[in-house]
């Protein structure tokens, strides 16, 4: 039995939440091993709709261990609301199903107003698009070894002497920025108000996955934003701020890469981007909207419309490569029932030259043009299928020219929301 990394194969919001759900039938341990909580993952089950962003999605599995791991940046005051949320709904969330790294770095007040400020702060500037949420900044201070993490939470004694070092950074940025100075007593009173709220989930979660790993237990390792978001491999400088792509769950958990055994990666069937960033495929017509309204193309956690576009072969078979993706998962076929006829783009050209690959620079990654292939679509409907008899001939064949494009096999397909609404060709865990 392998371990699964579940990544996303475009920029995200493909489905990955749905997807881990329905594999952690088979997993034992469901762990997030980057980002925070601007990434929304929707589960629904028997109706009922979860709106997840920090929380691993197999919490809403009984009997199940979710783990966020130490490469996760966590905001400790919107855990502990999306913990009441899902009460409210049924779920217990408790230290028996859920751990928390221990060194696990913590977004406070000062990030998020940081990134709202640089986001706002001039037209001129670069937006990158971020939810503002200071997932970014609280990175920032990650690699420049001033975070504040949850272990020192359990010691506040010692909490002045990180704060200091900590606003050290922050107090002249904050000048120069034009913004209010920010009192290290606020800080520390921040932090100890959750801090009886969130410790008893701490765990030392490297030594507890390692365990179950030794054990035989079977461990789901979940992305959060997809692979072209990447800070290395990704649409630089338009990324998040973590490594997204499947060898980040190896460092952001603890465990080492043999405990990686398949790579599965997320995809739509066409392509959505949300924020500021080249979109080489993008439709700004009628099409591109339909596209959008039809798949209800709106985030989980931020209600920001999508940006829509046909299929990028390229960009996926890009990122099989830097994920060493085994198979996909192919999601929301069924938002593509009744065109007459769909498009996916195999190539681009750049200033009079064919690529296929979509080049590092940004000017030009904004330059490349979309080669494009049709493809005849299908009447009927897809949605809700849950065999390959159930599908139209002409979606098949949709699918099966999408994995000659990307060259990976699909080796799920998802075709509604539902999540039983899925046709498995190939069981990762059985790999």
């Amino acid at each position: 039995m392998a371990n699964v990394v579940v990544v996303g194969a475009q920029w995200g919001d493909e489905g990955k939440g749905k997807i881990v759900d329905w594999l952690s039938v088979e997993a034992d341990v469901v762990v997030r091993f980057q980002g925070g909580h601007n990434a929304g993952h929707t589960l629904v089950i028997d109706g009922v709709t979860y709106k997840l962003a920090l929380l691993p999605s197999g919490i809403v599995r009984p009997g199940k261990l979710s783990v966020i791991g130490n490469g996760v940046v966590l905001d400790p005051h919107h855990l502990v609301q999306e913990i009441g949320k899902l009460e409210a709904q049924g779920i217990a969330v408790t230290p028996d199903n859920l751990k928390i790294a221990d060194n696990v770095c913590l977004i406070l007040s000062i990030h998020r107003e940081l990134d709202a400020h640089r986001e706002g702060a001039s037209d001129n500037a670069i937006k990158i698009g971020t939810t503002k949420r200071g997932i970014g900044p609280a990175y920032e201070d990650k690699v420049g070894r001033r975070a504040i993490r949850l272990m020192d939470l359990a010691e506040p004694d010692t909490l002045d002497e990180k704060i200091a070092r900590l606003l050290s950074h922050h107090d002249p940025l904050r000048r120069g920025l034009g913004l209010e100075q920010v009192a290290a007593s606020a800080l520390r009173d921040e932090l100890l108000s959750v801090a009886p709220k969130i410790l008893p989930f701490m765990d030392a979660t490297w030594e507890l996955l390692d365990g179950a790993r030794r054990a035989g237990k079977r461990i789901l390792f979940e992305g959060a934003q997809g692979a072209l978001l990447d800070v290395d491999h990704g649409t630089y400088p338009f990324v998040t701020s973590s490594n997204t792509v499947a060898a980040s769950a190896a460092t952001g958990s603890g465990l080492g890469p043999r405990a990686i055994g398949y790579v599965l990666g997320i995809a739509k069937a066409y392509t959505t981007r949300v924020g500021g960033g080249p979109f080489p495929t993008e439709l700004h017509d009628d099409t591109g909207k339909l596209i959008g309204d039809r798949g209800h193309e709106y985030g989980v956690n931020t209600g920001r419309r999508r940006r829509c576009g046909w299929f990028d072969a390229v960009l996926v078979r890009q990122t099989v490569k830097t994920s060493g993706i085994d198979g996909i998962a192919l999601t929301k076929l069924d938002i593509l029932d009744g065109f007459a006829e769909v498009k996916a783009c195999i190539g681009y050209m750049l200033d009079g030259d064919r690529i296929d690959r979509l080049p590092a620079s940004q000017s030009a990654q904004e330059r490349v043009e979309p080669i494009y292939e049709t493809i005849q679509g299908w009447e009927g409907t897809t949605s809700g299928a849950r065999s390959w008899a159930d599908l139209p001939a002409q979606a098949i064949k949709y699918v099966r020219r999408i994995e000659e494009l990307i060259e990976a096999p699909v080796a799920l397909l998802s075709t509604s929301p539902e999540r039983d609404d899925t046709i498995l060709v190939h069981n990762p865990f059985q790999d």
